[in-house]
């Protein structure tokens, strides 16, 4: 899946759109992705000036819009002005490594669950096969009135 594809799934635009593409997604159970990482992301400049390092919370963002698009794509929806994803929780986040400019972040999401409109997925970033973070995630699709 391509970013034309992936900006049809999520309501998401830059400068937080922070999956640049889908290399493998099986409907109802999983997602492989990726974010490539560079020094020209907006949030470097102040995370840090002297020794850049990728925000834990965009990591677990990139992870939540990666399970995102697994859940739109499972469910047959799309993103739009009549639907909505909501990340609803996040548990067991755990940080391994920084991610810095040049890394490319490997989005990993499998369901774990889906019952009354909550998705769970458990989610892992990885570098060069190394775990940056780890953590389940929880999102519900929103019809939007």
């Amino acid at each position: 899946m391509d970013i034309t594809e992936i900006m049809r799934h999520l309501p998401h635009r830059y400068p937080l759109l922070l999956v640049d593409r889908v290399l493998e997604l099986v409907p109802g159970e999983f997602v492989t992705a990726i974010k490539n990482v560079t020094m020209n992301e907006p949030f470097f400049p102040g995370h840090f000036p002297h020794h850049p390092i990728m925000p834990g919370v965009l990591i677990v963002e990139s992870l939540a819009q990666a399970a995102g698009l697994l859940a739109f794509k499972s469910s047959g929806k799309e993103a739009g002005a009549n639907s909505v994803i909501y990340f609803v929780g996040i548990d067991h986040a755990r940080f391994k490594r920084p991610v810095v400019p040049g890394d490319q972040l490997r989005l990993e999401a499998r369901i774990t669950r889906h019952t009354r409109g909550i998705w769970k997925f458990d989610a892992k970033a990885l570098v060069d096969g190394q775990t940056a973070c780890e953590a389940e995630l929880m999102c519900t699709l929103r019809d939007l009135a």
